[in-house]
């Protein structure tokens, strides 16, 4: 049975680059995990970005997590200063 996450990035002043530069790494390998970015948004002062993601199941998402290119660009979510948190959605 298919999962949906809501991921929640917060990012300080100065942090979008580096966020952005991340993203360009990881989210293509969603695809590789049967993951879907179902919708990406921002607020206008470009301070919080959420994504709507699903996976075919959790152990999809857990090796989507696990992927050494995503631990390799880890560093660049770092400088980012960007607190992400991932939480499990259904639809209601």
């Amino acid at each position: 049975m298919a999962v949906t996450y809501l991921m929640l990035a917060r990012l300080p002043e100065g942090g979008l680059g580096a966020f952005e530069a991340y993203e360009s790494v990881v989210l293509p390998l969603l695809a590789e995990y049967g993951g879907r970015l179902e919708r990406r948004l921002r607020t206008p002062d470009d301070q919080v970005e959420a994504h709507l993601i699903t996976f075919p199941s959790s152990a999809d998402l857990a090796a989507y997590r696990a992927d050494s290119r995503r631990s390799a660009a880890a560093p660049l979510l770092e400088s980012s200063g960007a607190a992400v948190e991932l939480l499990p959605v259904r639809d209601v």
